[in-house]
């Protein structure tokens, strides 16, 4: 994306993929899932969230094309079908993992640093 020139509609799908990871919810179903797939009584148990929720953002997600589902009898079963959302997830979580290690230290070197006595 960098020095690209991005028609407004694309700029308006690009926003709309972020937009899906601005949810907790949804990053924690993400996360439940993995590559593994999972009924949706299964990824409330998982998510440790209530069952409207986790429908809700079921849908979003299958709707915008993350997510896979394939009924078997009553149940339904969904799986991630972008892996590349856990490449957006992992370039994400590296950056604040630097950024929280860099805070540490400074944090670290702030406390650890000897008063100076005055006088």
């Amino acid at each position: 994306m960098k020095n690209s020139e991005l028609s407004d509609e694309a700029l308006e799908m690009i926003a709309s993929r972020f937009g899906l990871l601005a949810s907790p919810s949804r990053l924690r179903i993400l996360n439940s899932l993995g590559d593994q797939e999972f009924s949706v009584g299964e990824i409330v148990v998982r998510t440790d969230t209530n069952q409207a929720t986790v429908s809700k953002h079921l849908s979003t997600l299958f709707n915008a094309g993350i997510l896979s589902r394939r009924k078997e009898g009553l149940t339904v079963y969904y799986r991630v079908s972008d892996q590349t959302i856990f490449n957006i997830c992992d370039i994400v979580c590296d950056r604040l993992r630097d950024q929280l290690e860099t805070r540490q230290m400074a944090f670290t070197n702030l406390v650890t640093k000897p008063k100076r006595s005055r006088k």
